[in-house]
């Protein structure tokens, strides 16, 4: 096999003494120099990225290299079954990039594919059945990723070592995987291959400290190493997904997956504070709500009011239920939707939002459709990189809920998503994460669902200094603003910002969801001013980097067992 040619491959040892794979025929110095960080979510695929950037891998090689890597170390969302986003900043060329490398739906697929037979949408087809899975994008984006713009020093055989070897020899079972295991066991019982890997003899699945061997899923990275992404979207693997998933009674075919193409896109931009906001375009949500709220709050004096005030988190609140009434009824995959985009970004129409909020009172949901109406001329993983030329990568991928769908397709090892959920199934119906779409983002063929995955860039004069973004469904948006405001408005330092308690509002339901961690007294004067307060918000995780004259500083986020901040 190529990439075990030359002998045993080159291996470091982690802060645990868990053997971290490097690519063939290179050596890790014995004292490897500062050079960037990587934080994610998961300990070993960030300390595999790491390696690499001590190797002299730019920011997007260390990415490559940790994406694959925690579709085998991070079951739970990391992926190549999935899809998601990238934004990258080039420092030579000063120029940022995104990559959409979002699941589409199948040839086969109709609008009403998720109702059942009294018309009304069926949560079991959406979310629990084979015909929830897209068209798998991982690999391809990350490939497409580090054509464009890697180092040049490594190839994607390379890269993906550490994957192979990680999936092949195994790892042990800790941190959210060892967590999450327990809680998704009938969802991965349900498909006998699945089983196979995840549980074991006895039928109980595998605990803290058992060892996750996944030998088919090496294969399959190997067949990538070695074709590129051909090894995934055409041949026998491409077969074995197709026929893994017909036989679960979904409609993916072959020519499914060997018409999938990753996009380049221009990012959305926008500037809050004196920085420039660069964040992921449609069809992502993400970037667009992200920016329309930091406009409307940049009219507010928030520096002036404590972090964590009710003066402070009702206006959060009030830009947030505005920004997610106009996702709602606006966006979806622009290459089916021509939504007012231009609008939503402009300064102008965040001054006509902030005029119709209230300091004292909440605006009611209905209330805020009433504003007038735009014209135009879960689960996730997040990780953010940057390295010591001023490159930086902000990546979310996803599997939609933990695990996805559950399904192992036979003789892949590819843990299959069910991100079709992210469809809207009827006009005003809502998804698993209580998000309600209409006309926009009915399923169709092609076509990519609309996301909430907002890997974001904070600039200063051209320069990165905030690389986030979060996991976490319909939160995700809500998560990075509350990130960025932190540190621009209250100079949080990058631990306390991911740190602090957080909130949301998404438009409908009409309540705020919260994280323990507020004062009493706080949530006894937001309701005075006519909110809903309701627990829990479900959790986020803001892996996060701060880029300082003394060097980044990374914050992985406390509320995932094992997130990592790998560097120095």
């Amino acid at each position: 096999m190529l990439l075990l040619a030359g002998g045993p491959p080159a291996r470091a040892l982690d802060a645990r003494g868990i053997d971290i794979p490097l690519p063939p025929n290179v050596a890790l110095p014995a004292d490897p120099p500062a050079h960037g960080m990587v934080v994610a979510q998961e300990r070993i695929a960030a300390e595999v990225g790491q390696r690499i950037l001590a190797l002299g891998g730019n920011a997007v090689d260390a990415a490559v290299a940790t994406g694959f890597a925690m579709a085998v170390t991070y079951p739970v969302a990391g992926n190549i079954g999935g899809g998601g986003f990238m934004v990258i900043h080039l420092a030579k060329t000063n120029e940022d990039i995104a990559i959409d490398y979002r699941e589409t739906g199948p040839a086969a697929i109709t609008r009403d594919i998720f109702l059942g037979a009294d018309g009304k949408p069926d949560i079991g087809k959406s979310r629990d059945s084979a015909l929830s899975i897209g068209v798998p994008g991982s690999v391809a984006g990350l490939a497409l990723a580090l054509e464009k713009y890697g180092s040049g020093k490594f190839t994607l055989a390379q890269l993906v070592h550490p994957a192979i070897v990680l999936a092949r020899d195994g790892i042990p079972v800790a941190d959210d995987v060892a967590v999450t295991l327990p809680m998704m066991a009938p969802r991965l019982a349900k498909w006998k291959s699945s089983a196979a890997i995840f549980m074991r003899p006895d039928g109980t699945v595998l605990k803290d400290g058992d060892r996750l061997i996944q030998r088919d899923l090496a294969a399959t990275l190997t067949a990538v190493a070695e074709q590129g992404p051909r090894g995934f979207y055409e041949g026998p693997v491409a077969d074995k997904l197709a026929k893994a998933i017909q036989d679960a009674g979904g409609i993916m075919t072959s020519a499914d997956l060997k018409s999938y193409r990753p996009a380049l896109r221009a990012p959305v931009r926008g500037t809050y504070r004196g920085h420039d906001i660069v964040s992921m375009p449609l069809p992502s949500s993400g970037g667009t709500v992200l920016i329309e709220m930091l406009n409307i709050l940049e009219g507010f004096p928030l520096a002036e009011l404590k972090q964590g005030s009710p003066a402070s988190l009702h206006l959060l609140v009030e830009a947030m239920k505005r920004a997610y009434a106009d996702r709602a009824r606006y966006l979806g995959d622009p290459a089916f939707v021509d939504a007012p985009v231009r609008a939503m970004l402009s300064k102008d129409y965040a001054a006509q939002q902030r005029a119709s909020i209230d300091q004292a009172r909440a605006t009611s949901a209905g209330d805020v459709l009433n504003i007038k109406p735009l014209r135009e001329g879960s689960n996730t993983t997040h990780f953010s990189v940057v390295d010591n030329d001023g490159n930086a990568v902000s990546n979310t991928y996803t599997l939609n809920f933990p695990y996805g769908v559950g399904l192992v397709a036979e003789g892949t090892g590819v843990l299959l998503n069910n991100e079709l959920d992210d469809f809207t199934a009827a006009p005003g119906a809502s998804n698993a994460f209580g998000l309600v779409g209409f006309e926009a983002n009915l399923p169709g063929p092609g076509k990519r669902p609309l996301s909430s995955m907002s890997p974001t860039i904070v600039l200063k004069d051209g320069k990165p200094v905030l690389v986030t973004g979060s996991p976490g469904g319909s939160r995700i948006i809500s998560t990075v603003l509350q990130v960025i405001v932190n540190v621009l408005d209250y100079q949080m330092d990058i631990r306390e910002a991911v740190n602090a308690p957080r909130l949301h509002h998404q438009w409908m339901p009409d309540e705020v969801r919260i994280e323990k961690g507020f004062a009493d007294n706080v949530l006894a004067e937001l309701r005075a001013r006519g909110h809903k307060i309701e627990e829990p918000m479900g959790r986020t995780s803001a892996n996060s980097i701060l880029v300082t004259p003394a060097g980044p500083v990374g914050a992985p986020d406390p509320r995932s067992k094992g997130a990592t901040a790998a560097g120095r």
